[in-house]
């Protein structure tokens, strides 16, 4: 996998597409998400957090049914509760931002995502915190660290 590029996010919408493209690749070849990713995002109503954090049922079966989007109905139910959960945390940090800073360390950062978002798993941690221009160790040093004890 190439490494992916690196944004300075302009607001929740950054984080939030950024945060989903890892829960979309969770399981799934990152080739068929970046293939497909435009039309994810149409789908996906430009991932606006105010928006995905309303979705209800009818909403959710409507994605589950589009050819556009990857159709497992739990990543999607995730990524609206992922919205919602974003929102919270952006409201009580005064910005996403702030949270992402209030660790103390990449290691408790990465603790607290995979507690408070769902289909988050170290990788995904890693490459969203990435992506969105937070401090990470570098992959080789990351992965030799995962690797110990194992």
């Amino acid at each position: 996998m190439p490494a992916p590029e690196r944004i300075e996010p302009r607001g929740l919408a950054d984080y939030l597409e950024t945060m989903s493209k890892s829960v979309f690749q969770t399981g799934i070849s990152w080739r068929v998400v970046d293939s497909k990713w435009p039309e994810i995002r149409e789908a996906m109503r430009d991932f606006d957090p105010d928006t995905i954090a309303r979705f209800g049922d009818m909403e959710l079966e409507e994605l589950a049914n589009d050819k556009r989007v990857i159709r497992n109905r739990r990543k999607l139910k995730a990524i609206v509760d992922n919205a919602r959960q974003m929102i919270d945390l952006d409201a009580k940090h005064g910005s996403f931002r702030n949270y992402l800073r209030s660790h103390d360390d990449f290691d408790a950062t990465v603790k607290d995502l995979r507690k408070q978002f769902r289909f988050l798993g170290e990788t995904g941690c890693y490459q969203f915190l990435l992506v969105v221009s937070e401090e990470v160790p570098p992959y080789e040093e990351w992965q030799a660290s995962r690797s110990k004890g194992r």
